[in-house]
C-alpha cells in the first residue's frame, strides 16, 4: 500500500469519542485497576470511602455495609446526605450529578471537605457506569429521595414481582425525577447506595471478599476514632463466616493510630509504642476556577499534618502501614520515604553518640546500620492528612505530593530524637535496648554475608571452617540430604555407625543450648551451639536467612525419649521459629521418633527370636495383648528405652534413620485462617513456653496438671 493510500484509509471519521460514562464501561481497568475480585473490592471502597469522608469531616459517625444475598451490597451512613437541590449549571439535581458525571463532586476544594478520601470525582459515578442497577435513597430536610438508575442510565424500574436489576427499566426522557418516597424526622440526615454489580463487566468468578472487608473496616475504625462500622454478610457461601446465616461484626476504636500499631504488632515489645505528631506546611501551584468559571493557576498554601504510631518488638519481620486521609497506601509513596529516610538518619545519630557503649570498634569492619537494621522488629503506622493529595492513578496506591516527604522526616526526627535522648527513666531505658537491638541485626547481618561468602561445600583444604564434630555426608544434592542434630556425643558414636554416610550428616550438641527467646541475637550468635548450628546449614539466620543456599533438604532434630530430651527437642524449635523460620514454614524441620520399648518376641523350634519396636505405652498395651491373643510367647523383661545411647547401631538405624523403617514428625505452623493469624499463634505459643514472663507459664502448667499421668514422669 502506498504512503497516499495509506493515509487517505485514516481520518477523522475512525476516531472515536467516548462520552461520559460510556467511556467507564468501555475501559472499566483505567478507573478500578482491573475487572476481577480485585477491582469488584476497588468499586464497593469508593462508595465507603464517601461515606468515611462525611465521618471525617464530623458529620456522622456510623457505617452500616451490607453484603445481601441477591449478590448485591448496600452502605448506609449518617452524614449530611448527598445534595438532592438542583445544581445550576447542568440543570440536574445534586444526587444525579455525583453519580451520572465524571469529576463531579464537593471534593474540589469547595470547603465542603478539608481532607478527604476522594479527590477526583469519579468514584461513585465510576461504581453507578459499572452496575447492571444502583439505587440511591438520601434522607435530607425532613423528606427520603430515591433515585435508581441502570448502567449509570437514571429511570425508574417496575418492582412489582420484587426488586432486581432483572425488572423491566424505564429511563427518563423528557427530565429526570428525585422522587420523594417517605417522610424522616427533620434532624435526620443520611446516604444509602445499594447497587449490582454488572456481570457484563464482571465476570462471575469476582466476588465480594469478606475477609478484606472486615480488614478495611477494622483499619477505618482505627483511624477514624469514634466511627462504628457494622459489616453483616447475609450471602451464606461456603467458607465465610456467614455460611451458617448472616453474620455480623461491628468495629469502634476510640483510640487512634497507636491503638493500631499495637493491634498490627506481632511479637512481644521491645518499647513503648510512640506518638510522633507534628505538621508542615508547603506551597503548591493548582488550577482554580476563577468568578467567569475559567481555571487559572493560583499558588495555594497547603497544611500537611502528620501522625505516626512505631513500636519495636523481639521478632525482626517489619510492618509499616501507610495512609493518606484514611486512605491506605500499600504501596508507599512520598510519605514512607520520608519515614524511613529520617528514621535511619536518626537512628544512626543515635548510635554514633553511643558508640563506646555499643561497643562498635574496628572489629565491626567500619560497617554503618542501614535500613534493614533499623527496621527489624519494627511495626508502625504512618498516617497523613493533607487537602487534595495527589495520587499515581484513581486507585491511589503510591502517593506522589513531593513535599510530605520533607515534612514528615522532619517531625519523625525532631519527635523520636527527643525521645531517644530523654532523661526520662523509661525512655532511656528503652533508647538504650532499642539502639542495641539495632546494632545487634547489624552484626547478625555482617556475620550472615561473611557466611553466603563461604562455599556452600567445601574442600578438603576448607574444612576447618565447619565445626569439627559434623560427621558430613557425601552427597552434594540438597533434597536428598539430611542433618541430623543428635543429642550428645554418646548418642553420636552409635549413629555414626547407623547412618548411610551418602546422604545423613550428624552434628552433635551439648546438652540443652541457649534459650533464644529470651536472649538477644548477640548473645545468640556468642553461643557456639546456636552459631554452630547456623554454619552448618549456611544459609544465614534472621532477616538475612535464605532458603535455597541451605546445605540439607531435611533437619532432623534427633533427642532421647524422656523429659530432657524433649526440652532440648523444644529449644531447637524455638532457634529455628525464631531465627530461620522460612525452613519451618517449608516443612523441612523434623523429629525423629525412636522407639520406647522393645520386645522379644520367643520364636517356636528353631526360629530365631523375632523384636518389636513400640513407641508409646498404649502400643505397648495393644501390642502385648495381641501377642497373648495369638499364643505367642515373650520375655517379661521388656526393654524401655531412655535414651539414644541404648540401643546399637543396628537397632538405631532400623527405628530411627533408615528411610524405609523410620517414622519422623513433620515440624508445622498450626492450622489458622490466615497466613498472619498462623504465625501470630506460633508466636504466641512460643512466647508462653519460652519467653521471659513466667507468670503465664506457670498458669498454663497448673491447668493441664490434672491431665499428667504421673507414671510417665522418669524419676
Amino acid at each position: 500500500m502506498s504512503t497516499a493510500s495509506a493515509e487517505s484509509s485514516y481520518t477523522a471519521r475512525h476516531l472515536s469519542v467516548l462520552e461520559g460514562l460510556e467511556a467507564v464501561r468501555k475501559r472499566p481497568g483505567m478507573y478500578i485497576g482491573s475487572t476481577d475480585s480485585r477491582g469488584l473490592m476497588h468499586c464497593l471502597w469508593e462508595i465507603i470511602d464517601n461515606s468515611v469522608d462525611e465521618a471525617l469531616a464530623g458529620h456522622g459517625e456510623r457505617i452500616d455495609i451490607v453484603l445481601h444475598a441477591d449478590s448485591s451490597v448496600e452502605v448506609r451512613d449518617n452524614g449530611r446526605g448527598i445534595p438532592v437541590d438542583v445544581e445550576p449549571k447542568t440543570g440536574l439535581t445534586g444526587v444525579e450529578v455525583v453519580l451520572t458525571k465524571l469529576h463531579a463532586g464537593g471534593k474540589f476544594g469547595g470547603g465542603s471537605y478539608g481532607a478527604s478520601g476522594g479527590l477526583h470525582g469519579v468514584g461513585a459515578s465510576v461504581v453507578n457506569a459499572l452496575s447492571e442497577r444502583l439505587d440511591v435513597e438520601v434522607d435530607r430536610g425532613g423528606k427520603t429521595h430515591r433515585m435508581t438508575f441502570h448502567r449509570g442510565e437514571p429511570g425508574t424500574f417496575d418492582d412489582a414481582a420484587g426488586r432486581s436489576p432483572e425488572s423491566p427499566f424505564e429511563p427518563f426522557v423528557a427530565r429526570s425525577q428525585l422522587d420523594v418516597v417517605g417522610k424522616v424526622a427533620k434532624g435526620r440526615t443520611g446516604t444509602r447506595i445499594r447497587y449490582w454489580a454488572d456481570r457484563n463487566i464482571f465476570p462471575k468468578s469476582a466476588v465480594f471478599s469478606y475477609d478484606e472487608l472486615v480488614t478495611r473496616a477494622r483499619q477505618t475504625s482505627f483511624l477514624v476514632p469514634g466511627l462504628t462500622i457494622t459489616v453483616r454478610d447475609e450471602r451464606g457461601l461456603p467458607g465465610t463466616p456467614g455460611e451458617e446465616g448472616p453474620h455480623e461484626e461491628v468495629f469502634r476504636h476510640d483510640g487512634g493510630t497507636v491503638d493500631f500499631a499495637d493491634f498490627l504488632a506481632p511479637d512481644a515489645p521491645v518499647t513503648d509504642t510512640w506518638q510522633l505528631t507534628g505538621a508542615g506546611q508547603f506551597t503548591e501551584t493548582v488550577p482554580v476556577l476563577d468568578s467567569r468559571g475559567h481555571m487559572t493557576p493560583q499558588e495555594v498554601q497547603r497544611d500537611c499534618e502528620v501522625d505516626v504510631a512505631l513500636r519495636w518488638g523481639t521478632g525482626y519481620e517489619t510492618e509499616v502501614r501507610t495512609f493518606v486521609n484514611i486512605i491506605a497506601t500499600p504501596k508507599g509513596g512520598s510519605h514512607l520515604a520520608g519515614f524511613e529516610t529520617a528514621l535511619l538518619r536518626t537512628v544512626r545519630k543515635q548510635v554514633e553518640a553511643n558508640a563506646r557503649r555499643l561497643k562498635i570498634s574496628a572489629k565491626d569492619g567500619g560497617e554503618k546500620i542501614e535500613k534493614d537494621d533499623v527496621l527489624a522488629g519494627l511495626t508502625a503506622v504512618v498516617t497523613v492528612r493533607l487537602a487534595e493529595p495527589q495520587f499515581e492513578g484513581q486507585t491511589k496506591e503510591v502517593l506522589g505530593t513531593a513535599p510530605v516527604r520533607a515534612i514528615v522526616a522532619k517531625v519523625v526526627d525532631t519527635e523520636l530524637a527527643s525521645i531517644l535522648t530523654s532523661a526520662k527513666r523509661e525512655h532511656k531505658a528503652q533508647a538504650a535496648t532499642l539502639l542495641d537491638k539495632v546494632v545487634g541485626e547489624m552484626r547478625a547481618r555482617v556475620s550472615a554475608r561473611k557466611q553466603k561468602e563461604i562455599s556452600r561445600r567445601k574442600t578438603a583444604l576448607e574444612t576447618s571452617s565447619l565445626p569439627a564434630k559434623l560427621a558430613d555426608c557425601r552427597s552434594d544434592d540438597v533434597e536428598r540430604t539430611e542433618l541430623f542434630i543428635v543429642e550428645g556425643d554418646s548418642a553420636l558414636g552409635t549413629a555414626k555407625l547407623a547412618r548411610s554416610s551418602d546422604f545423613q550428616a550428624l552434628l552433635p550438641i551439648r546438652g540443652k543450648i541457649l534459650n533464644v527467646q529470651k536472649a538477644s541475637i548477640s548473645d545468640m550468635l556468642r553461643n557456639a551451639e546456636c552459631a554452630a548450628i547456623i554454619q552448618v546449614l549456611g544459609a544465614g539466620s534472621g532477616r538475612t536467612f535464605d532458603l535455597d543456599a541451605r546445605r540439607y533438604g531435611k533437619v532432623v532434630l534427633m533427642t532421647d525419649a524422656d523429659v530432657d530430651g524433649a526440652h532440648i527437642r523444644t529449644l531447637l524449635l524455638t532457634l529455628f521459629f525464631r531465627y530461620m523460620r522460612p525452613l519451618v514454614e517449608a516443612g523441612r524441620v523434623y523429629a525423629a521418633v525412636p522407639p520406647l520399648h522393645r520386645i522379644e518376641v520367643i520364636g517356636s523350634g528353631s526360629r530365631k527370636n523375632e523384636y518389636i519396636y513400640t513407641y508409646s505405652e498404649a502400643e505397648l498395651a495393644a501390642t502385648l495383648k495381641k501377642l497373648q491373643k495369638s499364643g505367642k510367647r515373650y520375655k517379661d523383661d521388656i526393654q524401655r528405652y531412655k535414651g539414644l545411647g541404648e540401643m546399637d547401631a543396628d537397632q538405631l538405624s532400623e527405628t530411627t534413620m533408615d528411610p524405609r523403617h523410620r517414622t519422623l514428625r513433620r515440624v508445622t505452623l498450626p492450622a489458622a485462617e490466615s497466613a498472619d493469624a498462623m504465625v501470630r499463634r506460633a508466636e504466641e505459643t512460643f512466647e508462653l513456653l519460652m519467653g521471659s514472663d513466667v507468670a503465664p507459664r506457670k498458669d498454663f502448667i497448673v491447668a493441664g496438671a490434672h491431665s499428667l499421668d504421673a507414671s510417665q514422669i522418669d524419676a
